[in-house]
């Protein structure tokens, strides 16, 4: 495991099974929210998916299982793959919850097993911000790549680059130029929610964040046909850009 990757799993181990109880409900409270109306739990994600009942998904830095849960009570086979034993402990009580199967394996993501997992999925997704956690884009792409089944999608949807420049979603993250490719030490994304005296204290991550080009360039170099990329408004400024999200192929 990188080092860079010991100093993420440090913070995303920190309250973090308290914290999704707070902000989150107990999983028993999540699951009923889930069950009653899983797909709208998914939001504007749920139109890439063509179908959900028997489909193997990869949920990339699933984290509490918010979009992992909906989707396995929508009939998918889902596996998590996340660095923190927390997000594990929510997401799996909010499973058995729900009463559905919910596969979670806590790994450094560029480590997945491939011996188990080469080829098995017919889709991988990412959601919500994650490919600022890894240094080397290339590297986290070929890892994509080397899960899927000939044929399988992935979706990727992370933040817009934009927010290099200007924080339209509000995340309380530094700007820089459009194309530093400085990495930098910055507070684990729920740190803001805690009081000054708990944020203090919290473990930072190492971020690089990386300009349009280079991901899609990225997602093509490593193999992928790209077939789609949308781009989504900022949620309190539909003017602004805030997300992305590719589809892609493996060729």
């Amino acid at each position: 495991m990188k080092e860079y990757t010991k100093q993420h799993k440090k913070a995303w181990e920190y309250n973090a099974y308290d914290f999704w109880v707070k902000n989150s409900g107990t999983p028993a409270e999540r699951a009923k929210e889930d069950a009653a109306d899983p797909e709208k739990m998914l939001r504007k994600y749920a139109q890439y998916f063509d179908s959900y009942k028997g489909v193997r998904i990869a949920n990339i830095c699933g984290s509490c299982g918010k979009k992992a849960v909906p989707l396995a009570l929508l009939g998918a086979d889902v596996t998590v793959f996340d660095i923190s034993e927390e997000n594990k402990r929510y997401a799996m009580e909010t499973a058995q919850a729900a009463n559905v199967p919910l596969n979670y394996e806590v790994c450094d993501i560029l480590e997945i097993d491939l011996e188990k997992y080469a080829g098995y999925f017919d889709i991988v997704f990412m959601e919500g911000g994650i490919l600022h956690y890894f240094h080397t884009i290339d590297e986290f792409m070929k890892m994509m790549y080397s899960i899927l089944k000939p044929g399988g999608k992935m979706i990727c949807s992370d933040f817009h680059p934009f927010t290099k420049i200007l924080d339209s979603l509000n995340l309380g993250r530094p700007t820089m130029s459009y194309f530093s490719t400085d990495v930098y030490e910055g507070e684990m994304a729920h740190a803001r929610f805690f009081p000054e005296e708990i944020r203090s204290q919290m473990p930072k991550c190492s971020y690089r964040r990386y300009t349009m080009s280079e991901i899609i360039n990225s997602i093509i170099r490593c193999g992928f046909c790209l077939k789609q990329l949308d781009e989504h408004p900022a949620w309190e400024n539909d003017s602004l850009p805030g997300e992305f999200t590719a589809i892609a192929i493996k060729n």
